[in-house]
């Protein structure tokens, strides 16, 4: 792909969120609507085009960790939030060569994680569970090595101790499981076709309250050139 290629290229070990994205979309993985800006004439024209509310976020390879670095500002409302937002990401900014994500807003209280490791013994490994700040509170996670079936993904499922946030609690629908397993199955796939790829990590994972859902964050990092 060229993405990765052009990054190999460049000496990174990561992409940048919006790049990581590009990536899962491509193996039909459904990721929000954004679009990457760097002026704030650009920052008008994509706020129209995604609509509010918006999440704008500080995007670069060398940025993994936005939330503890200031660089997320959610629930924006109108031009004017808009516009301030993107001039403090942008300083923030200042010493990557980053640009800011114009970013949809995605309501939905249950946060899954989904993720890629490249094991040296096993190669690439599949991983399933909660999201959001419990992953690294409960590391209720399950494993499988790629590819896999659907089998394998329904397993994965039914392995953590939370799979309860996956049927229909408080008036949401139960999750999609066939398009779960779908994504489960393409991560995995992610890491079959290019061995460049070391660690996918997709968190969270947000089942919106009608069962379906969406990668709202993302990052892929690579193996260091040869």
């Amino acid at each position: 792909m060229d993405i990765i290629d052009k990054a190999i290229k460049e000496g990174r070990t990561t992409l940048s969120e919006n790049e990581s994205k590009q990536i899962l979309a491509a193996y039909g993985i459904p990721v929000t609507k954004e679009i990457a800006v760097d002026s704030r004439d650009a920052l008008v024209k994509a706020a129209k085009e995604v609509g509010f509310p918006l999440v704008l976020k500080g995007n670069a390879p060398e940025i993994s960790h936005k939330t503890e670095m200031n660089l997320i500002r959610l629930d924006i409302r109108n031009e004017q939030e808009a516009l301030a937002a993107f001039d403090e990401l942008m300083k923030a900014l200042a010493e990557t060569k980053g640009d800011v994500l114009v970013q949809e807003m995605v309501k939905g209280q249950r946060e899954l994680v989904v993720g890629l490791t490249r094991d040296p013994q096993f190669g690439p490994c599949v991983m399933f569970g909660l999201g959001g700040i419990f992953t690294e509170i409960l590391r209720d996670v399950s494993f499988r090595v790629a590819p896999l079936e659907k089998r394998d993904a329904l397993e994965m499922m039914q392995e953590i101790n939370g799979r309860k946030i996956l049927e229909g609690v408080r008036g949401m629908k139960p999750a999609d499981l066939d398009q779960l397993s779908q994504i489960l199955i393409q991560v995995g796939q992610i890491g079959m076709d290019h061995d460049a790829v070391k660690e996918i990590d997709i968190n969270p994972l947000i089942l919106s309250a009608d069962g379906k859902m969406v990668a709202v964050d993302a990052l892929v990092v690579l193996e260091p050139a040869q």
